[in-house]
């Protein structure tokens, strides 16, 4: 019995010394950097001396910075805001909800409506919003992306064909305090499952329930975690001409 003692603690001391020589050879080797932030864009407004958001007129766009926060899995969002749902965003942004609505608004962007599930489902509409991506890979190249290349559908096993639309959200009101607030901050930023206070959502029937979800993240095509990546949001907005042509055509109807 003494034996198997001292045969037990000797086991015991010889895994503390691993264990100790493997916490110091972790504790030498040197963190890896964090990646540095694109830079502030040129010739843009900044819509909050507080977040990463910008409205381009130029480029008729509201650029938002964020960073990759999920590389694998199932997705209810392409990006959330910050320290919401990155466990099924792809991106999270830094940024508020609102300032990218009034930013869209200022571009000519109208919202529509969320996805309504009652008495029956109606999808949500808006102006159609072009969604990419801008990073620099490891050599400091800038790399560009559609939104939809990082986000495949189960069903094709391709990337997502959908648009976003400008689904708008909406606000709820405290009563005690009549202070509103906009319900999108909440995280549902941009997404790929259906949210009745999404911001911006495809215009499609998308459950998110999590075992009828239809879309993952495409590892393949996602830069590495903590990728600083800039969102570019550009309404497609109809030409003027196109506009006058709908209204001459429903006045001679």
């Amino acid at each position: 019995m003494e034996f198997r003692q001292q045969v037990l603690r000797r086991g015991f001391l010889a895994l503390f010394c691993w264990l100790a020589g493997m916490s110091l050879a972790f504790a030498e080797e040197p963190a890896p950097a964090p990646p540095p932030k694109l830079p502030a864009p040129e010739g843009t407004t900044r819509l909050s001396p507080k977040y990463d958001v910008w409205l381009d007129a130029k480029r008729g766009a509201v650029l938002v910075d964020g960073q990759v926060s999920l590389r694998r899995g199932m997705l209810e969002m392409f990006a959330c805001i910050r320290n919401t749902k990155e466990h099924e965003s792809v991106v999270t942004a830094d940024t508020q909800a609102f300032l990218v609505h009034a930013g869209l608004l200022r571009l000519g962007a109208e919202p529509g409506h969320p996805a309504q599930f009652v008495p029956d489902f109606k999808p949500p509409a808006g102006t159609e919003i072009d969604v990419s991506v801008e990073w620099r890979d490891e050599q400091g190249k800038l790399q560009t992306a559609k939104a939809q290349d990082w986000i495949r559908d189960m069903k094709t096993g391709k990337a997502m064909t959908y648009p976003w639309v400008f689904a708008g959200s909406r606000f709820w009101t405290d009563e005690e305090t009549g202070k509103q607030y906009y319900q999108a901050e909440g995280g549902d930023f941009i997404c790929v499952s259906n949210f009745g206070t999404a911001a911006l959502d495809i215009p499609v029937e998308s459950s998110q329930s999590n075992d009828a979800l239809e879309f993952e993240a495409f590892t393949e095509r996602i830069p590495p975690l903590g990728t600083p990546v800039r969102l570019v949001l550009k309404p497609v907005l109809k030409k003027a001409g196109s506009k006058e042509q709908g209204a001459g055509s429903k006045a001679g109807e």
